[in-house]
């Protein structure tokens, strides 16, 4: 099974920490956001990786060297211009094109998470659907929201106060919305290459409810129960490797 890791992001909530480094090899407990990530990933069978580079990106590209890719086939996207999460995964696409009927992994390299991945794709997979978002109920400034199918049908922004808040942004009609957390991992069939109609830099989501206002089948998986951590702020890591000194998430 293939994934990709976004990884090009500057990491500016996280300086200054990344101010000589990208934010993929900022570590917690010991070990590299990067490495986790891949940790996790091949722990539910996934061999073949591309990662998205831009900030000091020759760095983790001789990261990964240093650590014979941590045993697994992996590909460094550059980006020489950040492309952002949606055109980043677009320059991907001839990493995909050898297993077009293979749904694959995206996760952000900068979450901590336990859910269950394999039950993700087997939701995904009998779902037939075109992407599945991992999502939560929790409090969130961004919030996904989903019709009772658990279909896509648009977003909103929740500031700190209701004057900064957005009204929101619907794609396709529902009778009752819910709204959720999207936790930075996805399961994709590569048919999304085909379908995206956006070029250069653009947001994922952005594409995700334009392709969900025409029809596409853009799903929830509601990740109850499972551990979720962000590690954009670098209070979260402390955070973070407190919840690992805890027993609540495991770097083995």
């Amino acid at each position: 099974m293939k994934a990709m890791i976004l990884a090009a992001g500057l990491g500016t909530r996280l300086r200054p920490l990344t101010d000589d480094r990208p934010k993929a090899l900022v570590t917690v407990a010991g070990r590299t956001l990067l490495e986790i990530t891949l940790s996790r990933l091949r722990s539910f069978g996934v061999s073949d990786v591309i990662v998205n580079a831009h900030h000091h990106a020759q760095m983790i590209v001789d990261y990964l060297q240093t650590h014979n890719n941590f045993g697994m086939r992996i590909e460094v996207s550059r980006e020489e211009n950040l492309l952002d999460t949606g055109g980043g995964l677009k320059k991907a696409a001839h990493f995909f094109s050898d297993t077009p009927q293979e749904p694959f992994l995206l996760h952000n390299v900068d979450v901590l998470s336990t859910i269950d991945l394999g039950q993700m794709v087997r939701f995904h997979t009998e779902q037939r659907a075109l992407a599945t978002l991992a999502v939560q109920q929790r409090e969130s400034s961004r919030q996904l929201l989903f019709n009772e199918q658990g279909q896509l049908c648009g977003r909103r922004i929740v500031r700190a106060t209701k004057a900064e808040s957005q009204p929101g942004q619907l794609v396709r009609s529902a009778e009752q919305l819910q709204p959720l957390a999207f936790s930075g991992i996805h399961v994709l069939s590569p048919l999304i290459f085909e379908k995206m109609e956006e070029q250069g830099a653009f947001s994922i989501i952005d594409a995700y409810l334009h392709l969900a206002a025409q029809g596409e089948k853009i799903i929830a998986f509601r990740a109850v129960g499972y551990y979720w951590r962000d590690l954009g702020r670098p209070e979260n890591l402390l955070e973070a490797a407190q919840d690992i000194a805890n027993g609540k998430f495991s770097v083995t």
